[in-house]
C-alpha cells in the first residue's frame, strides 16, 4: 500500500518536512517513491505539487492524519472528487 507521509529533514530543533509518497512498509526517512511537497511547521510554509498529489490519491495512496490536515487546508481533496 502506498502512503503519503512526512519525511523529516533539517537541523536538530529546527525540523522541516517533505511530503513524500512511500511504500507503507518503508522507514520514515527511507527513499521515497516521489517527493510531492514541503512543510515547515515553524513558519507554517507549505509548498505542494497538487497535480502529482491528486494523481497519487486517485491511484490509491492513503495520506497520514497530519498530511491529510495539510491537504485539507490547501483544499486538495476538492480537486480529487471533481
Amino acid at each position: 500500500m502506498m502512503k503519503l507521509r512526512l519525511k523529516r529533514f533539517g537541523k536538530k530543533f529546527e525540523a522541516s518536512y517533505r511530503i513524500v509518497a512511500v511504500n507503507s512498509t518503508s522507514r520514515r526517512d527511507g527513499r521515497p517513491l516521489a517527493e510531492l511537497g514541503f512543510y515547515n511547521p515553524r513558519t507554517k510554509e507549505t509548498q505542494l505539487d497538487v497535480p502529482a498529489i491528486v494523481d497519487r490519491i486517485k491511484k490509491g495512496a492513503q495520506p497520514t492524519d497530519t498530511v491529510r490536515r495539510i491537504l485539507e487546508k490547501a483544499k486538495v481533496f476538492d480537486l480529487v472528487s471533481a
